[in-house]
């Protein structure tokens, strides 16, 4: 066998993979959250979220609302070297955002079943 008969048949049998893949995949809730920043957000979304009443007031000064929040979170950055991820009983995280060209940092407190917003910077 050639080795472009080879390379057609590997080709040919990873495009058929690739289909039945997505065909069993396809409006399945799976998510890909592989990279520590991706992992921590995605357990930050999945609890209860708590905002302070300081928090709702800056939102309010800065024209925003619980959707800049939730876009930060699902989009934004973990500052780690600013974070304290093993702190007892809940660790902390600085989850630096933009949401409409503003700049935004929240420090969230992440516990066994409820996430805190303890302190919000807009920039």
């Amino acid at each position: 066998m050639k080795l472009i008969q080879r390379v057609g048949y590997y080709l040919g049998g990873f495009s058929i993979g690739l289909i039945i893949l997505a065909f069993f995949l396809n409006g399945k809730k799976t998510s890909c959250s592989y990279g520590p920043d991706a992992r921590v957000l995605k357990n930050i979304r999945q609890k209860k979220i708590i905002y302070s009443d300081h928090i709702q007031s800056g939102l309010k000064l800065n024209n925003l609302d619980s959707t800049a929040i939730n876009y930060v979170l699902k989009k934004g950055n973990i500052n780690f070297s600013e974070s304290n991820a093993r702190q007892k009983p809940c660790g902390t995280y600085n989850v630096e955002g933009e949401f409409k060209k503003k700049a935004i940092i929240l420090i969230v407190e992440n516990c066994d079943s409820i996430a805190t917003i303890t302190n919000l910077k807009i920039d």
